[in-house]
């Protein structure tokens, strides 16, 4: 069992590795250099190489940037960063050149405009897919950190420096449309990698107060079939102790959990958030049954 999930997590880790790099090379080919957009990361220095030397193989540029980064990282951050690295160093580049060559590729539109909406959509979810495997698509991101690692800057400013240095030496061949169609690629970009991360992971979490709670945990526990932990509660005015019940459920049971709840205590009070990933029993592993003779004194 635990050889087959290491060989499953393998082929998934895989399987996010090339979509989500032949995605991010897909968009690059069809969006982002037809129309000049100006992006972050190596394919933006490429780009802006392309435009100093006509004629020069961005994908080409791209890998030799990622490879002389990758090797950075080797030497500053070790062997377990460039391991989980560099699937993305050399298949991106890969893709990208062949991405380059299909004919056609950069005619799906004549609007600059939904270019970049397909463009930043796209991307945001390429990246989401990459990072969601704990992998990175190497690159510019490599230097920042590096520099995370010598100077102990904040990560996520050190990216964002670096990928807006990049996109200022694009901007000095670029018109005034080309670089706020970027910057609206690097908001979608942000949107959906951020919902892409959490696809699928997000739960809803319930804490349910009332003096009823006893009647509530056996409704849980046996019709809903929900996991629950109790806690210790005391009201802020009459500062009566009681018991409160935290549980944690997927969004298509909320309706019915509720409803179920409120037919037991019509006055209870029920709190309701979203959490962007839960991890243990019943969730990211196999749930915990109770044992048979337990179960049967509980009901």
């Amino acid at each position: 069992m635990w050889r087959y999930s290491r060989y499953t997590r393998s082929l998934v880790t895989l399987a996010c590795l090339l979509v989500g790099n032949s995605l991010l090379a897909f968009l690059v080919a069809a969006f982002i250099m037809p129309f000049g957009i100006i992006m972050g990361g190596t394919t933006g220095i490429g780009i802006v190489l392309g435009r100093i030397w006509p004629g020069l193989d961005v994908a080409l540029v791209v890998l030799v940037l990622n490879m002389a980064l990758l090797l950075l990282g080797l030497a500053v951050l070790g062997k377990k960063f460039f391991v989980t690295t560099v699937a993305s160093s050399i298949i991106y580049p890969v893709a990208l050149g062949v991405m380059e060559r299909i004919p056609g590729i950069d005619c799906m539109t004549d609007d600059p405009l939904l270019a970049a909406i397909f463009a930043g959509c796209l991307m945001g979810i390429a990246l989401g897919l990459v990072m969601r495997v704990g992998s990175s698509t190497g690159g510019m991101d490599v230097v920042a950190l590096v520099l995370n690692h010598w100077f102990h800057w904040p990560l996520s400013a050190l990216i964002y420096v670096t990928d807006f240095i990049v996109m200022g030496g694009q901007a000095l061949f670029c018109e005034p449309e080309q670089i706020l169609l970027g910057l609206l690629v690097l908001v979608l970009e942000t949107i959906l990698l951020d919902r892409t991360m959490i696809l699928g992971k997000a739960q809803i979490q319930l804490i349910v107060l009332s003096d009823r709670y006893e009647e509530i945990r056996e409704a849980l526990l046996w019709k809903a079939e929900v996991g629950m932990t109790m806690l210790l509660t005391e009201s802020g005015f009459r500062r009566q102790e009681g018991r409160g019940i935290l549980c944690v459920i997927p969004q298509r049971k909320l309706y019915d959990v509720t409803e179920l709840v409120y037919s037991i205590d019509s006055s209870a009070f029920i709190t309701i958030a979203q959490i962007n990933e839960v991890r243990g029993h019943g969730f990211t592993s196999e749930r915990i049954p109770l044992p048979a003779e337990e179960a049967g004194a509980s009901r």
